[in-house]
């Protein structure tokens, strides 16, 4: 069989030349170099610049001035150079290969937004700057909200959170803003939760003084409506739901509406985390479904990946019920062109909550957003959804005959696997991904959500092709097919990484965070 079709090998053979156990005298491994801390490749005696002493200058802080040195590394701009770059080859990237994160998004970021994104009218603005001045800016961004607007079927957009938990908090916010204008802010304090939400959703609501309850999943896992309908009770209490749709085991909640209408009979209000809408985008809009408020994660959705490219952006759109209570600032259109309504209690402001944060949002993600949207269209972005779910049932119906799905049918835009077809064996979900890594890929999402065992969560994106999708699947399938083989080098996986299995347990609650000389001193007696 063809190696493209079959893989590389992987596994430890018996050829000494072969194998991941040679040493070489440089530490190096073929083109991967091997670097040490900059602490230990430098030294605070040196520096690649030679600077002449400042004459006449009069220092002015006192008796604060630095006492002895500050213990800094110097290299040379060489060295300096290739550190960075050695450290580059040790990360993975979604330009190296598919980044199979389930619940993340981690899709490809096209550099035509870069390129947008770095116009100096854009790239070079100042938030303190005369509104006058930035009134391109201001266009984009409201221009950006109403494709927003039209995306979801809502009337308004809060486009100032700054990331999907802060999306989440504006939502909440204007939820408890619309009750307290109601009067009945101090009664309802309940808001209700499934138990495959993501973390963020119980936090968000504690934090603006709600208390939480959780909703179980039923056995195809989704809202479990009968334990909904208990939890509602009366409603008297209820503030409202949090419910991400799709949901986190990747699957579209069928009985949203019906959902969203026992809320509403209740007198609450509906809160959707938006983080998966790459799965729906241009095919459902939220506001149909009787959705009041939702966020949308622009740095997942609409460009770059999940924590690749600097900050992100959660815009949240508002329901005509909770629109009134929007934050400021918020962008207005007259007949003198584009200005912000920076204060809440007056005007078109009278109800808003208030400011959620110093500035305007994210300027560099709202450039990548619009030049993302511009330049799919509406269909393109339709299609952005489609091809999504189809990669992710394609991965699924690849892998269903090595790994155990979580759940039977078909899946939206990730796939979820638990750890059932280990069962019998000494391995577990981590070895597979450890195995993974061997394989020239990032794992994939381990141990969440947590209503599956051993949950294998994979969201592949709408921009892998069919012949990458196979390469990953054939190295995930054959990962698992050893370990129900019982092949006990996967216990110790990975092999061929720079670094080899860590106590993850021990690091995480011991974790050395500042170098010292002794350090150094222990490694070179070491080795």
């Amino acid at each position: 069989m063809s190696m493209n079709s079959q893989g590389r090998q992987t596994r430890p053979t018996d050829d000494p030349a072969t194998t991941h156990s040679l040493e070489t005298v440089s530490g190096s491994r073929g083109l991967l170099q091997r670097e040490d801390l900059i602490f230990e490749i430098g030294s605070v005696d040196k520096t690649g610049v030679d600077l002449t002493e400042p004459v006449g200058n009069r220092s002015r802080i006192g008796d604060v001035k630095r006492q002895g040195r500050i213990g800094l590394p110097g290299l040379s701009e060489p060295e300096a150079v290739r550190h960075y770059v050695r450290l580059s080859q040790r990360n993975y990237a979604i330009d190296l290969g598919l980044f199979p994160l389930g619940s993340c998004t981690m899709k490809h970021n096209p550099r035509l937004n870069e390129k947008v994104v770095r116009l100096p009218g854009f790239a070079n603005i100042h938030p303190l700057q005369p509104q006058a001045t930035i009134q391109g800016a201001l266009q984009l961004i409201d221009e950006l909200a109403d494709w927003l607007c039209k995306l979801t079927n809502m009337p308004a957009v809060a486009m100032s959170p700054k990331a999907g938990a802060h999306g989440e908090l504006c939502g909440m916010l204007a939820i408890r803003a619309a009750l307290e204008a109601r009067g009945e802010a101090d009664k309802r304090k309940r808001v209700l939760v499934p138990s495959s939400a993501h973390g963020t959703n119980p936090a968000t609501a504690a934090q603006c003084g709600f208390t939480v309850h959780e909703i179980k999943a039923s056995p195809d896992g989704r809202v479990d409506l009968e334990d909904l309908k208990t939890k509602i009770g009366s409603g008297d209490d209820v503030a409202g739901i949090m419910l991400t749709n799709p949901n986190t085991c990747g699957l579209f909640e069928r009985d949203i509406v019906e959902i969203a209408e026992l809320i509403h009979e209740a007198g609450g209000y509906f809160y959707c985390d938006g983080a998966n809408f790459n799965a729906i985008v241009g095919r459902v809009r939220p506001g149909d479904l009787g959705i009041d408020a939702m966020h949308i994660n622009l740095h997942k959705t609409f460009s770059t990946p999940h924590g690749g490219g600097g900050p992100g952006a959660g815009p949240t759109v508002l329901s005509e019920a909770l629109a009134p209570f929007a934050p400021v600032p918020f962008i207005v259109k007259g007949d003198d062109g584009y200005r912000l309504v920076e204060h809440s209690g007056e005007g078109q402001a009278a109800e808003s909550l208030g400011r959620m944060c110093a500035f305007h949002g994210q300027m560099g993600m709202f450039v990548r957003a619009l030049s993302y949207m511009m330049s799919h269209g509406a269909d393109g972005l339709k299609q952005v959804a489609e091809d999504a779910v189809l990669n992710a049932n394609y991965l699924l119906a690849r892998l269903k005959d090595d790994m155990s799905p979580a759940f039977d049918g078909y899946c939206m835009h990730e796939a979820l696997f638990s750890d059932a077809f280990l069962k019998g064996s000494d391995l577990g979900t981590l070895d597979i991904a450890k195995g993974l890594i061997d394989e020239g890929y990032h794992p994939m999402t381990v141990y969440f959500p947590l209503v599956v065992h051993g949950a294998m969560l994979i969201e592949p994106t709408e921009t892998e092709s069919k012949a990458e999708l196979d390469r990953f699947a054939d190295a995930l399938g054959s990962v698992a097919r050893r370990a129900k083989a019982g092949d006990a080098s996967l216990a110790t996986a990975p092999h061929l990484a720079p670094i080899q299995r860590l106590d993850e347990t021990q690091a995480a609650r011991a974790p050395r965070l500042k170098w010292t000389p002794q350090d150094d001193d222990a490694r070179q007696a070491a080795e």
